[in-house]
């Protein structure tokens, strides 16, 4: 039994160690939820902040947009571009 055990412990080893994927997600529809689960990075504050600001000034119209949220800057917006859209403006 020990040589089957052995095997299966290091396949589930390398699972663990392969990097998330995040899925794209549209910004001005997203719940904060959605947003700390897909944008590296943005955590449940951040995510809070972002559908606040969302609610406030509106829907964004570019990625770059979410600088102008507190504690986003460009660094994180550049790292994410490839998972965060811009859908439908309200």
């Amino acid at each position: 039994m020990h040589g089957f055990f052995k095997p299966l412990f290091l396949a589930f080893t390398l699972l663990a160690a392969l990097p998330a994927w995040s899925e794209p997600v549209d910004i001005n529809t997203a719940n904060a939820e959605t947003l700390a689960k897909n944008i590296k990075g943005v955590g449940a504050k951040k995510a809070e902040a972002i559908v606040e600001y969302r609610k406030k000034h509106g829907p964004f119209k570019r990625p770059e947009d979410l600088t102008r949220v507190r504690g986003i800057g460009p660094k994180l917006v550049e790292q994410n571009r490839d998972v965060i859209r811009i859908g439908r403006r309200h």
